[in-house]
């Protein structure tokens, strides 16, 4: 799996490079190949302020690559009916790849329709691929912590009442690191920070994310983070009860032009553009496709004008000590919200450690359970 990854990594820094336009790179020697057809299947709206959003953004991005037809389907269901779709993308349009970019499509659905048409290849977003899979297939995902770190770094320097707030809305590993990422960075401003998170219980509840949202407001909270997966409910009702807001997923600064303060978005066109590449070029898929900040695949949101200078400045110090691995999110000794320790003394942990993939805990400073 590694070696996949290493291989990938001239094509991954060229993209890094491109910024805000990576498709360009699509005008060299990739264009001049045969023209491919990219199934895109998105289980929610791809106007939803946050995940499938993002995905669209990446899929737009990609059809400005000469060459790349793309053909789109939102609100897939998690079920047979998302079978259907990638097989209907595949024998009516010759689809050669296909990106499923929610978390329930890999099983049974991808590995279904990987096994029944080798000839294509399947990425998904979040999957881990492993022995006797089907080889067609190829995981990515961003680590999206390091972006969450530099929010909370930003969120700790503009806080005045030193409590933040999380609306989530499962403690899944990932949305746990989140949290903790976002919690060490603003606890590295000041360690007298607590932050308070609430879950809603599942992935849309917009009437329990505006409570989750008032509720933290009226506990004095400041600052609103959010890790669902449509933020708009939660920044706008930040915005009304005049508290600054953390985006996430992708960009809501349009919908809080007062208080917002940046996010962590995905920047999914750079894993996109690897899976391209490898079609074109006859090869099997990377099983296990991941980066972060240095790589690329995440960033945060243009901070918006409520954002201090000093502020500013801290928060892209901490970018740029992240990305040259001068600074660690997770350093040892550190202690879980029960107070155990979680990471012995002398221990350094980057975002990208597979050691974190299985965690478990809320980090010290974090009032809430999960």
């Amino acid at each position: 799996m590694d070696a996949v990854h290493v291989d990938r990594r001239s094509l991954l820094k060229m993209l890094a490079a491109a910024g805000a336009a990576p498709y360009v790179l699509g005008q060299g020697a990739a264009s001049a190949q045969a023209p491919i057809t990219v199934g895109i299947l998105y289980s929610g709206s791809k106007q939803d302020y946050g995940y499938n959003q993002s995905h669209a953004q990446a899929a737009a991005a990609l059809k400005k690559v000469p060459g790349v037809k793309v053909i789109e389907e939102e609100r897939v269901p998690e079920t047979i009916a998302a079978q259907r779709s990638m097989e209907g993308m595949i024998r009516q349009d010759g689809a050669k790849l296909i990106l499923a970019t929610s978390f329930g499509y890999f099983k049974p659905h991808v590995l279904e329709m990987a096994a029944k048409f080798p000839q294509v290849t399947f990425a998904h977003t979040g999957g881990v691929w492993q022995p006797g899979m089907p080889e067609n297939i190829g995981t990515f995902y961003g680590h999206i912590f390091a972006a969450q770190y530099v929010s909370g770094v930003l969120a700790g320097h503009m806080t005045k009442s030193k409590k933040l707030g999380i609306v989530a809305a499962k403690p899944t590993p990932n949305l746990v690191r989140s949290i903790n990422a976002f919690t060490l960075g603003a606890r590295s401003v000041d360690p007298s920070i607590q932050v308070q998170v609430i879950f809603t219980g599942d992935w849309v509840l917009p009437v329990r994310e505006a409570e989750s949202a008032n509720t933290l407001a009226d506990q004095g909270v400041d600052v609103i983070g959010c890790n669902v997966d449509s933020p708009k409910v939660v920044v706008e009702t930040a915005e009304k009860r005049g508290v600054m807001s953390i985006g996430y997923h992708s960009s809501q600064a349009d919908v809080a032009p007062k208080m917002f303060l940046t996010g962590a978005e995905w920047n999914w066109i750079v894993p996109y553009m690897a899976f391209v590449d490898s079609v074109r070029k006859g090869e099997k898929p990377a099983h296990y496709l991941r980066g972060g900040l240095a790589e690329n695949f995440v960033k945060n949101t243009p901070f918006g004008k409520v954002a201090t200078p000093e502020a500013r400045a801290a928060a892209d110090k901490a970018r740029a000590e992240l990305i040259a691995g001068t600074r660690v999110i997770y350093s040892g000794p550190l202690k879980d919200n029960k107070g155990n320790v979680v990471i012995p003394a002398g221990t350094l942990m980057k975002d990208s450690d597979r050691a974190l993939d299985p965690i478990n805990y809320l980090v010290e400073g974090v009032i809430g359970q999960m």
